[in-house]
Parts: structure tokens; sequence; C-alpha cells
């Protein structure tokens, strides 16, 4: 019997990146070539060790209540369980129908206790100029009635959650408030299927940071 397919839902993160304009790229290269280990080796063996600096709110990156509240969870107190085996849903609200995403086809599913993922097909402007102004986003009214379905973790494949033309974020207020996780920049969401997967979206276990990259996946738990 084979496995569940893995379905990659991340970006990849790469020296010179920019994720959000305004944030710093990372710089990725070794701190330890493979040609310098040489020298601490016998014959014939060497290492790598990489160098990363960067900011944490880069690539396919998941918030913690740490990341808007100061006495929120940050990444190290936040459970496995908030970001591991979540069952997971995504809501198709394609950008080029309107970029404020509201309430009419949450009311359609059953969203209570998952992981519900929106997609909007933004990810195809990742790394353009047009990824990083007129995103899709939610509304406050979307982000009230994910709260009061008490949903475990959201998700969308655009630049923000919030609508970023203007200074306020509601929505990051209203769920991590409630202890509710937001992944952003997800990609690949059109290769699930609505329902019938487990989500998964791990950070390390960092004390004092609220935001970080994830790897984030999804097990499909049916195939044809």
């Amino acid at each position: 019997m084979s496995a569940s397919p893995l379905i990659d839902l991340s970006h990849t993160i790469e020296n010179g990146l920019i994720t959000y304009k305004g944030l710093p790229a990372p710089v990725i290269c070794d701190y330890l070539s493979r040609e310098e280990s040489k020298k601490n080796y016998a014959e014939g063996t060497s290492f790598q060790i990489g160098k990363i600096d960067m900011v944490s709110n880069t690539g396919t990156y998941i918030d913690c209540p740490f990341h808007r509240f100061e006495h929120g969870n940050d990444l190290s107190n936040t459970p496995l369980e908030h970001f591991a085996e979540l069952t997971g849903m995504v809501i198709r609200v394609p950008y080029q129908d309107g970029l404020g995403v509201g309430t009419d086809l949450l009311h359609q599913h059953n969203i209570s206790g998952k992981a519900i993922l929106f997609h909007t097909g933004w990810d195809i402007h990742w790394k353009t100029e047009n990824y990083f102004c007129d995103h899709p986003f939610l509304t406050e009214n979307a982000a009230l009635f994910l709260m009061e379905r008490n949903v475990r973790l959201v998700g969308i494949d655009s630049h923000n959650i919030d609508d970023t033309r203007t200074d306020t974020r509601p929505v990051h207020t209203i769920l991590l408030g409630s202890g509710i996780l937001i992944v952003e920049h997800m990609c690949n969401l059109g290769a699930l299927p609505d329902e019938d997967f487990i989500f998964s979206a791990i950070p390390p276990k960092f004390k004092g940071v609220g935001t970080f990259p994830v790897r984030a996946m999804a097990r499909l738990l049916h195939t044809t």
C-alpha cells in the first residue's frame, strides 16, 4: 500500500528573495564552505555549514498571537497540535471575482474546527511587482465569522490576509486575538481537493518570535 501523497504549499526561499516590500531580503551563504572544510577532515571528506540572515516574515510563513500581541503565545509555547495534522478545507475565491473575501461562501461550508485555506490564485504573481499591491484579502466580517466558527488556522495564497491599502489590520487582530494561526504567502492550493486532506505548517520552536517560515503541506486522504 503506497503512502498518501504530500502536496507542497510553500514558496522556495532563496538568497535575495523579497517577500514583503520594506523588509530586507534574506542573505543565504556559506559560513563554512566545502572547500574550506577540507582542511579539517580526512581526504575526500567535506561539509557545508550554511549561514542565513533574514527577518522572520520571509517566504511562506505562519503568524502566532505574539506577532500581534505582546503577551500572546509565541512559536515556542504554541502547542504542536495547532501546527500539525489539521483537518483542511479549501475555499475557492478567484481574485478575478473581487479582492475582498466576505462571508458569502463561508456560509455554504462546515468550517468549524478546520484549517481553512483561501485559494485566490494570487500566487501567480509571486516574485513580480504585481504581487505587492491590490491583492486579495479577507474582510473583517469574514474574520469574525471564522472566529465564531472556531476554525483552527486560516491560510491564504496572497501578499497579506488583511487589506494593506489601509493601516489597520482587523483580520490579524481578530484571528490572532482568538488564538487562530495565520499562514500567508501560500502557493499551489489549486493542487488540493476542496476537502479530504490533512494540513501541517510547522515552524522551529523559537522563543520570543511570533512569525517564521514554514514548509506548509497537505496529505491527501483519498487518491484516485
